[in-house]
């Protein structure tokens, strides 16, 4: 339900995905729901002109451009300049069930939990179900198996999930010191922790996801690896600090730690450690995280 008064602000970041805008957009507006919503779509410098039908495009999406501002910076420039008091951010190469917002918005609404995936199933692959992630010992992603009802996880998939603009506002949004891409649902999820708040999963609510081999722009381990110190700097004690740079391979980590230094993590780090209610040695024993 389209509204100028939305309930639910449903937020794409958007870089060279072709016709997967229009086809995701094409879903979400087939599908039914009694949430007023509104859609809005980041294109963070994309050239492949895939956003260009929006200009004609028969339902109301309101587009915002910019020159390559990094996946986290692009997600809260949409949260900037959205009507509702929920967001959800989601990826644009997506297919979405009826009501998927409806099932999403219930348990925020009856403050169950602060921020809420659904299921999330591959495109092509019914077989392949992921129910929220956490980490492994190496700090890569793994999903959790289904539940009955709705549970905790450790990590909320960037790839779809609400929250209230409340609560994202006030944790500070997605990492805005973050370059192009990489580990912006993990530093959150886990900012979102360690301030007291809960992330779950709610497993009846499912939408298909399209998981690709490659990314449509170019990614470095340099922005990765930084992105990886700066998550670290900001909420890990010292040892695992340690156990973060011995994770980056084929890059000098000192020299990424200096320039994670140089652009202001630790006075993040001393605001954040003051905010906090739990520390990350809390997390990671709750998740049985072995890191």
């Amino acid at each position: 339900m389209v509204s100028a008064t939305p309930q639910v602000s449903i937020i794409f970041p958007v870089k060279n995905e072709g016709t997967n805008v229009k086809s995701t957009l094409d879903s979400l507006f087939s599908v039914n729901s009694h949430i007023p919503f509104e859609a809005i779509v980041v294109d963070d410098a994309s050239t492949d002109g895939c956003c260009s039908f929006i200009d004609t495009y028969k339902h109301k999406v309101k587009l915002i451009r910019t020159k390559g501002i990094g996946a986290a910076r692009a997600r809260n420039l949409g949260a900037e300049q959205a009507k509702g008091k929920y967001l959800a951010f989601c990826d644009a190469h997506l297919e979405f069930e009826d009501y998927w917002i409806d099932g999403l918005i219930v348990p925020l609404e009856k403050r169950r939990t602060d921020a809420v995936a659904p299921a999330i199933a591959a495109i092509g692959d019914p077989k392949f179900i992921g129910y929220g992630m956490s980490l492994s010992k190496n700090l890569r992603i793994k999903w959790n198996a289904a539940k009955p009802n709705l549970f905790d996880t450790a990590i909320i998939s960037g790839g779809c999930f609400m929250i209230s603009k409340k609560t994202f506002n006030g944790v500070g949004g997605f990492e805005q010191g973050f370059r192009t891409w990489g580990h912006e649902d993990v530093e959150l999820s886990i900012r979102l922790w360690l301030f007291g708040y809960k992330c779950s999963v709610m497993p009846s609510v499912k939408i298909l996801h399209l998981f690709r081999k490659s990314h449509p722009y170019k990614i470095s381990n340099e922005d990765v690896s930084y992105n990886l110190l700066r998550m670290a700097y900001s909420h890990f004690n010292y040892v695992r600090i340690e156990k973060c740079k011995k994770l980056i391979k084929g890059l000098d980590s000192s020299i990424i730690e200096k320039q994670v230094k140089n652009d202001g993590v630790l006075r993040q780090r001393q605001s954040y450690f003051k905010t906090r209610k739990y520390d990350d040695t809390w997390f990671f024993k709750k998740f049985r995280i072995p890191f």
